[in-house]
């Protein structure tokens, strides 16, 4: 299993360009650990989308572990849907 990239609570704006670099330099599975998330905004939305299709059109792995409610609810407020992960990663 690769290393799980922990995500910052305010994924916001000032969040989005640092992200979208973190994510690229992997070059396996992408393992999120969303469990400090309390905001999620547009911008980050999109840049995990993003992430997402390019793991499936790859054949990589996507899971967001320690999914918050915030999380879930700023998911369904936007109106997207990423994938539910199980998988608990020690925090």
């Amino acid at each position: 299993m690769s290393a799980a990239i922990r995500l910052p609570a305010r994924l916001d704006l000032t969040a989005a360009h640092p992200l979208a670099r973190e994510i690229s330099a992997v070059g396996g599975d992408l393992i999120l650990d969303c469990a400090e998330v309390t905001h999620l905004g547009g911008l980050c939305l999109q840049v995990l989308l993003a992430a997402q299709k390019d793991c499936q059109a790859n054949g990589r792995d996507f899971r967001l572990l320690n999914r918050t409610e915030d999380l879930d609810a700023a998911l369904k407020l936007l109106g997207a849907e990423l994938p539910q992960s199980s998988e608990k990663v020690p925090t």
